[in-house]
């Protein structure tokens, strides 16, 4: 598990003429929006509201904050941005803007701009004609798949780096952990792997490989173990039995001092043993044909922030996004960009209480999900009605039942949400091995939210959808027979 080079973890893109041309092309689009925002006296910014869209929209926020730059940051839902106007010149859209009707913004006059930085499919052909100065930087118009190149704020990062600095690099492996594009291979890649390499280099980031355990800082390692989720193994939930796994295997839980283990302490040796042992036990409990894939599933890639306190929430990028997306999900988006931007000293106290809640909110509802045990079986999905659990939460309570259930079908949760249209949000987790094997969801959710009268997407592990009240059993109907678990 040793440090690696960044020519160990380049995409296979980054070695032939059509990558380095879609980087130049996208580096004249970067050198132009500058540009147009070192001649602005007053800037709007738009922002998605996950963590991906908070930490973009923190990190130009300090980008011009150092240039002395009036602006103002709004986090909006993708629904919103229909609706959305501006009183500036200039108005920047980050991790979202793409796919979305901007007319509002782009039918004003000849003496406005807008820059939209995004990941997701664009709506638009590129050189779109507007009434405005509109400069649309997004890797999808040059061949690279917005979903594992490069995130939001990975394309911020890129934009202030024009201005000959890369102090907020580590913002950029942020924002791509946080938006999953490290999922598919247990690594960054694309666009990314440039990002990664100006953080390593800068000093703010270590990158090397070890166990695929969240809270690798901060959890102790039986508890880690506990919550293990990709597939139901005997240690699942079970945390006496993973202290009787460790103590076997002879990997203390204590040290020396009696401090319980994290992840991050444990040697190489003891390390080794572990993915051995448990690799053997997932062995034991998978087909055949997903036994290959298992290595991914154990091990990958980790990004540490090297100026973050040891065994803090924001030492590792995984936790660090945790924070921010607890932020984004009870609709304190204010607290996670002062997060970004490092004020944390000012709203510690805020914080603090609304992790905690946040917490509370998550465990109440997934205690009562599961005792109301009212989880429906279909041939290749199995969902429920979450009742009154807030949309925003919908997706991590989706993802932490998938634990007690069965990992070889997809978990789908919905929950009521009001409105002129009244609806459901629809949340849909599985394992990566599903992944691995093939099946996006993002894809099918989306074609399928379509059919419903509806919208959605996302990634092929972790995705959702916005489905009209009367269509929700056709969704689940469609979504059951549009493929086949075997």
């Amino acid at each position: 598990m040793s440090s690696e080079t960044n020519s160990d973890y380049m995409d296979s893109h980054s070695s032939n003429s059509d990558y380095t041309d879609s980087r130049t092309n996208m580096q004249l689009l970067f050198n132009k929006a500058r540009n147009k925002i070192l001649d602005s006296d007053d800037i709007t910014i738009y922002t998605h509201t996950d963590c991906d869209g908070i930490t973009a929209g923190g990190l130009l926020s300090s980008l011009l904050e150092q240039y002395e730059i009036e602006h103002s940051v709004s986090c909006v839902d993708i629904n919103e941005v229909q609706e959305l106007e501006t009183d500036t010149k200039l108005t920047i859209f980050s991790d979202l803007g793409a796919g979305q009707d901007i007319s509002n913004i782009t039918n004003k006059s000849k003496d406005n701009s807008v820059i939209i930085l995004d990941h997701h499919p664009p709506i638009r052909p590129l050189g779109h004609d507007t009434k405005v100065e509109l400069i649309e930087i997004n890797p999808n118009y040059y061949g690279l798949d917005g979903s594992y190149t490069v995130s939001g704020g990975g394309l911020s990062y890129l934009l202030s780096k024009s201005f000959g600095s890369c102090e907020y690099s580590w913002m950029g492996i942020l924002s791509a952990v946080g938006d999953m594009q490290n999922t598919g291979t247990g690594r960054l890649r694309g666009l990314n792997t440039e990002i990664l390499d100006d953080a390593i280099n800068s000093g703010q980031v270590s990158c090397d490989t070890d166990l695929l355990l969240y809270g690798r800082n901060t959890r102790p390692l039986f508890v880690a173990l506990s919550y293990f989720g990709d597939i139901h193994l005997p240690l699942t939930n079970n945390r006496n039995e993973c202290i009787y796994f460790l103590e076997n295997l002879g990997i203390p839980v204590k040290d020396e001092y009696g401090r319980v283990r994290c992840l991050c302490d444990l040697n190489i040796d003891e390390k080794s043993i572990l993915y051995s042992e448990l690799l053997k036990m997932m062995v034991r409990e998978v087909p055949d044909k997903y036994i290959k894939y298992l290595p991914k599933l154990l091990s990958g890639q980790f990004y540490e922030f090297n100026f973050e306190p040891e065994y803090s929430s924001y030492r590792d990028a995984s936790e660090y996004s945790t924070v921010i997306n607890a932020c984004g999900r009870n609709n304190r988006h204010d607290l996670g960009l002062e997060v970004i931007k490092g004020n944390r000293e000012s709203i510690a106290p805020q914080l603090e209480g609304l992790v905690k809640d946040h917490k509370r909110y998550i465990a109440q509802n997934l205690s009562k999900v599961n005792e109301e045990n009212n989880i429906v079986i279909r041939d290749n999905i199995q969902y429920f009605d979450g009742g009154e659990i807030k949309p925003s939460v919908i997706g991590t309570i989706t993802g932490m039942l998938l634990n007690n259930y069965d990992w070889q079908k997809p978990m789908i949760g919905y929950t009521h949400i009001d409105g002129e249209e009244p609806g459901y949000k629809v949340s849909l987790r599985c394992s990566k091995l599903l992944g691995f094997e093939g099946i996006h969801f993002g894809n099918i959710v989306r074609d399928i939210s379509l059919k419903c009268e509806g919208s959605g997407g996302g990634h092929s592990v972790a995705c959702g959808a916005y489905i009209p009240e009367d269509n929700i059993d056709k969704f689940m109907d469609i979504l059951d027979n549009s493929f086949k678990i075997t």
